[in-house]
């Protein structure tokens, strides 16, 4: 009968490969019970990307482009250098300042000398009233001759400066206007650009679904890259629809330091419409081999078992939806590395 009973023992072993398959010893990884959650609704809608600063920097003065440094394409650090004007006209209106300003404060000096003189022989009463008063009026014109020359001397300052066409902000210079050796104007346009520290994607939404896309206010933007999505920090809605087509611009605006992407390129906006349950399970349990995607599952005696899934869509963070393959409440394996290990201690040498 003991000999019965073991052989039987031993039939049970081969059949589930391995003795230590059929305890509940414990696992050397992770598990996670699969669960419906609650997840946002998303509606997709094609949108292109757009720069939130885009200006046209134009002359300030009249003269000639004697230098151009950057051209189409070029980045542009802010402050960096553009276009320089021939400025000899402003170095000379700058020196005529400074001429009439060292006048001006001359005449000053010698006006305040001059009070003082007439002050002291007034308090000796040895000068009438109207010597003072006509050597006040004569300082307080000296004064404002200062701060007139000083103005001006700002005012050449500020023309002088206009020769230097600087970058408003660090971009891309988009177009040039104007070549080296063309005379420009006041106003005239010179260099166009945008900036790549704040971008937006720009969708049409349709109206029928704008009240619940106004009253979420979420969105993720899809890039180049069907996994690459980022949040979007604000949404901004146009108070119109379009009379032909009648959608809604909706601008999604990205945050700041997104790599390789530039003002043009196609993407997605997803809109939240509402939420809906799902059954997710952690992306890092996936075992992705050729065209198969399965997980590791592990049953109540911790037995591991390959099993192929039919998965959706990608839910953040970092987690996948089950369409079919697997029910709630099953265990699967976080480290599909050690669980196919150990699936091979089960099934032995």
């Amino acid at each position: 009968m003991r000999a019965r009973y073991l052989m039987t023992a031993l039939l049970g072993c081969g059949l589930w490969g391995g003795c230590l398959a059929g305890t509940a010893a414990e696992l050397p990884f992770e598990t996670a019970t699969v669960s419906y959650q609650d997840v946002p609704r998303e509606q997709a809608f094609d949108a292109v990307i757009e720069a939130v600063q885009q200006s046209t920097v134009s002359a300030q003065v009249n003269g000639r482009v004697v230098e151009i440094n950057v051209d189409v394409g070029d980045f542009v650090p802010r402050d960096g250098v553009l276009i320089r004007i021939r400025n000899a006209e402003q170095r000379a209106g700058l020196a005529a300042g400074q001429a009439a300003l060292s006048e001006a404060e001359a005449r000053h000096k010698e006006a305040q000398a001059e009070f003082e003189r007439v002050n002291k022989i007034y308090e000796k009463r040895l000068l009438p009233k109207a010597a003072l008063d006509k050597a006040s009026a004569d300082l307080k014109a000296a004064q404002a001759r200062v701060e007139s020359a000083q103005a001006g001397m700002k005012q050449a300052g500020e023309q002088l400066g206009y020769t230097v066409i600087r970058a408003p902000y660090s971009g891309v210079v988009q177009k040039r206007h104007v070549e080296v050796g063309e005379s420009v104007t006041i106003g005239q346009p010179l260099m166009s650009g945008y900036s790549l520290e704040t971008l937006r994607a720009v969708a049409n939404v349709p109206q029928d679904i704008m009240p619940v896309v106004r009253t979420l206010k979420q969105a993720r933007v899809r890039l180049d890259d069907p996994a690459h999505t980022v949040t979007s920090e604000r949404l901004t809605f146009t108070p119109y629809a379009d009379a032909v087509t009648h959608t809604y611009k909706v601008r999604a605006e990205l945050p700041s330091g997104i790599e390789s992407v530039y003002p043009g390129m196609f993407a997605k906006v997803l809109f939240v419409t509402g939420t809906d349950r799902r059954l997710l399970i952690p992306a890092r349990a996936l075992v992705l081999r050729s065209e198969v995607t399965a997980v590791y599952v592990v049953d109540r005696h911790n037995r591991v078992a390959l099993r192929q899934l039919r998965t959706g869509t990608s839910i953040e963070p970092d987690m996948i939806e089950v369409l079919g393959g697997l029910a709630e409440g099953e265990r699967i394996a976080l480290d599909p590395l050690r669980a196919g290990a150990r699936l091979k201690e089960q099934h032995g040498p």
